[in-house]
């Protein structure tokens, strides 16, 4: 291997492990925004079969009023298009059952962008920044790495996560 080629290859390690910690600190950062959101939210327990919790959800999962986080199915997120911020209704039925519901949506905005696809992790390029969107909604859409996409993200503060609106299909550009 020649000296270029390693320090090619030494650059781009780096280069990795620059995005990947900057991944992480926007992670920790956009989950402190969304528990402060989650703060307001109504905790009182509901008595009766059924338990009902109310959250933020960050792009991937719910986090309540206490900092716990629910799971939510990745094609429930993909079908309703949710955005990191929207506020959601949790109902964990007697048997264990988890049924979700948008309750308040965010503000939102929509822009284009350009799908870029690394390993098994999908991104949107658009607007100058780069959001994840789930593989789910990626599937759905039968969209591949270079297409035009349409996403919802929110109209005002900072996000890492957009939900996917539509795929336009291969870049003219």
């Amino acid at each position: 291997m020649q000296t270029s080629d390693k320090k090619l290859k030494e650059l781009k390690h780096l280069l990795d492990e620059v995005e990947n910690k900057l991944a992480a600190a926007k992670r920790i950062l956009f989950e402190q925004v969304y528990q402060e959101q989650a703060d307001g939210l109504d905790i009182s327990p509901v008595i009766g079969p059924n338990t009902i919790v109310e959250g933020v959800f960050d792009g991937e999962e719910m986090i309540d009023s206490k900092g716990k986080k629910y799971p939510v199915p990745a094609n429930y997120a993909s079908k309703s298009k949710l955005v990191a911020g929207d506020k959601l209704k949790l109902t964990i039925s007697a048997d264990g059952t988890f049924i979700f519901k948008q309750i308040g949506p965010i503000d939102r905005k929509k822009i284009i962008g350009k799908l870029n696809q690394t390993g098994e992790r999908f991104q949107v390029n658009a607007s100058g920044k780069k959001y994840n969107v789930l593989q789910a909604s990626v599937t759905y859409f039968h969209a591949k790495d270079g297409d035009e996409i349409t996403v919802i993200v929110p109209k005002t503060g900072e996000s890492h996560w957009a939900a996917i609106e539509n795929c336009l299909g291969k870049s003219t550009k």
